[in-house]
């Protein structure tokens, strides 16, 4: 009972930021370029910023190194994700429109702005690592497989640029975990002074990551919310097969507790906020792709404390 209710207050602690943008959107305080800047602040200055701070102050070299090879069990985890998909996209007669984005949402999860703080909340700054290991493979399968399952979809020919692609992989996030990693190895310190700044513009990522969760929400707008094949089999995906295949995966292997538990808890994350704005961009129905952040988002706050309950039992060792 006292991991239940340890759980229960992890998410209510999110719930509570959540609605905080959900109200704010709703009074009128947001507009597209306010939820825009937004994003952006958590992506592009405060996560790096998060990520230099924690990596060099709670992390070793001896410990970075050894948690690195777990990359291979989100790339596992996803590649067996995504061979599913198809066979539920027949099951469920998928419309073709919609063929490209549903494989992309079944298989990606938002490991940032949700699973971040999430994780967070639940196991400290202790699960960082594994936070980040499952952020590497995650935003590297969405920005190329992910990406070009959903061209597909669009009115725009399929077309996969390199460049661009590459841009998108190694992002602010990413660029910021590289160089704390690097500042570990090499035995590197900052400056006292810069370190604090890091400190203070990092912690602004999970305050400002909930109210951009909440804003969609609002701007997605609760009434659109509707349970059909299309949504079903997202739902299946992020919420029942990912965090069963991983745990399948993760069982037998001797390995960290929680490097398990984080790795299950993060494959059953909603669907990625990037999915819309992607479809939006090569022509495909981005008002699906919002949907199903909006439901995913929403039902992920009553799966993730049994699935809490479920990785801080002794079923998971």
């Amino acid at each position: 009972m006292q991991i239940f209710l340890h759980s229960i207050q992890g998410v209510v602690i999110i719930i509570v930021m959540i609605a905080v943008g959900y109200l704010l959107a709703t009074w009128g305080w947001f507009n597209d370029d306010s939820t825009k800047l937004v994003a952006r602040l958590v992506t592009q200055i405060a996560l790096p910023a998060y990520m230099i701070a924690t990596i060099t102050k709670d992390f070793t070299a001896q410990k970075l190194l050894a948690t690195l090879p777990g990359l291979r069990f989100p790339v596992l985890n996803m590649a067996i994700l995504f061979g599913l998909s198809f066979g539920v996209m027949r099951a469920l007669n998928i419309r073709k429109s919609h063929r490209g984005l549903f494989s992309s949402m079944f298989l990606n999860s938002n490991t940032v702005f949700i699973g971040l703080p999430i994780n967070e909340a639940l196991f400290g700054n202790s699960a960082l690592p594994y936070v980040l290991v499952y952020y590497m493979a995650n935003t590297t399968i969405f920005w190329t497989l992910g990406v070009y399952l959903i061209q597909r979809d669009g009115v725009q020919a399929t077309k996969f640029d390199w460049k661009q692609t590459v841009q998108k992989i190694f992002s602010p996030p990413l660029l910021g975990f590289m160089i704390g990693v690097v500042l570990v190895l090499l035995r590197l310190q900052l400056p006292d002074f810069l370190m604090q700044d890091f400190t203070y513009i990092g912690g602004m990522t999970v305050p400002l990551s909930m109210i951009f969760i909440g804003i969609s929400m609002a701007n997605a707008g609760l009434s659109s919310m509707r349970l059909n094949r299309d949504s079903i089999g997202i739902l299946l995906g992020r919420f029942i097969f990912a965090p069963v295949l991983m745990t399948l995966m993760l069982m037998p292997m001797a390995l960290p507790v929680e490097m398990k538990q984080v790795f299950i808890l993060q494959s059953a994350m909603p669907v990625m906020t990037n999915a819309p704005v992607v479809a939006k961009l090569y022509g495909a129905d981005a008002d699906y792709a919002a949907v199903m952040v909006t439901e995913t988002t929403l039902l992920s706050l009553i799966v993730i404390p049994i699935l809490m309950f479920v990785v801080q039992s002794n079923l998971i060792s």
